[in-house]
C-alpha cells in the first residue's frame, strides 16, 4: 500500500484504486505504530475514488510535516570510497575507513520540513559549491516510538568540494534550502523489504543520459533498525523521524550536476523520485 501527502489531504493507494481522506492530519495519521493495520482497515469500508490517480498526477507534497529528516553515511562501502577520494588533500580519508567498520555508524541532521521539496520540484546546489551530487537513498519512515512503519526514496544533494576540503564542514555541505527531497509516496508495509530490492539513479542532460547506476540493498552494511536505533539514542521524535539509510551510487569524481539536470530515482516497489536541479 502507498500514502501520498496532497494539498487537500492524504490519498491512499492499494490494489490499483486510491482512497482519499480529505483534510486529514499528516502528523497524526503516520505517526502510528499499526499503520498498516489502519490503512487495510479503512480501505476496506471507504469507496474507492473515481479518479484516485489524477489527484497524485495534480501533485504530490513531500510526505512529512513535522518530523524531522535525519541521516546516515559511509553505509555502503562505494561510499566510504568516495569519501575517502573527495578527502584525501585535507588528510580526512582515514575518518570514513574508520566509520565505515566502526560499531557507531555516521547519523547526522539534515533537515526541517521547510527545506525538504517533494517529487516534481526543484532540488538546489549551493552557489559556494564546485563539485555536487545527488545521493539516492532508502528513507524510512519512523514512528516516535521508533519503529519503522514505511519507506520512501530520498535523494540526499551533498556538496562534495565542501565537504571534502573539511569533514566538520559537513553541515554546510548537507543542510540549506533544497538540499533533499523526498517521495513521492510512503510504502507501508508490515514486512522487511527484501533484499533484493535495487535502488537506480539517472541523471539526464539536455535530453541525453550523463549518469547511471544502480545498487542493491543487500550491499547495506548495516540494518535498518540498527540505524534508527542510533538516531533515537538520547532523542525523542513526537511526531516520528525520515532518516536517510546512506547511498551506494557515486558518481565519478570528474562528474557535477548543473543547473537544469534532471535526477531520476527509483527504488523497487516505492515508485520513481524526479527532480530537476535548480
Amino acid at each position: 500500500m502507498k500514502v501520498y501527502r496532497i494539498k487537500t489531504g492524504i490519498v491512499i493507494e492499494s490494489d490499483d484504486k486510491f482512497f482519499l481522506l480529505k483534510d486529514e492530519n499528516w502528523d497524526l495519521f503516520i505517526n502510528n505504530d499499526s499503520l498498516f493495520q489502519k490503512i487495510d482497515k479503512l480501505t476496506r469500508s471507504l469507496m474507492p475514488f473515481t479518479d484516485g490517480s489524477k489527484l497524485i498526477a495534480e501533485g504530490v507534497l513531500p510526505p512529512m510535516v513535522s518530523q524531522e529528516l535525519w541521516a546516515c553515511g559511509v553505509t555502503y562501502l562505494r561510499s566510504k570510497i568516495g569519501r575517502q577520494e573527495e578527502s584525501k588533500d585535507a588528510g580526512g580519508g582515514d575518518f570514513y575507513a574508520r566509520v565505515y567498520e566502526a560499531e557507531r555508524p555516521e547519523v547526522f541532521f539534515k533537515s526541517t520540513a521547510h527545506r525538504v521539496v517533494g517529487h516534481g520540484a526543484k532540488v538546489v546546489i549551493r552557489k559556494d559549491s564546485t563539485w555536487d551530487v545527488p545521493e539516492p537513498e532508502l528513507t524510512l519512515v519512523v514512528t516516535s516510538s521508533g519503529k519503522i512503519i514505511g519507506y520512501t526514496i530520498g535523494n540526499d544533494m551533498s556538496s562534495r568540494s565542501i565537504e571534502g576540503e573539511n569533514p566538520l564542514y559537513l553541515p554546510q555541505a548537507k543542510t540549506y534550502d533544497g538540499c533533499a527531497s523526498i517521495g513521492p509516496c510512503i510504502y507501508v508495509t508490515d514486512k522487511a523489504l527484501d533484499q533484493k530490492t535495487m535502488i537506480r539513479l539517472s541523471i539526464g542532460r539536455d535530453g541525453k543520459e550523463v549518469f547511471e547506476g544502480s545498487v542493491g540493498l543487500d550491499q547495506m552494511k548495516r540494518t535498518p533498525q540498527e540505524l534508527v536505533s542510533f538516531v533515537y539514542r538520547e532523542c525523542s521524535f513526537p511526531h516520528g523521524c525520515l532518516v536517510m539509510t546512506g547511498t551506494g551510487i557515486v558518481p565519478q569524481h570528474d562528474f557535477t550536476l548543473r543547473s537544469g539536470d534532471e535526477v531520476r530515482i527509483s527504488i523497487d516497489h516505492i515508485g520513481e523520485l524526479v527532480n530537476v536541479v535548480r
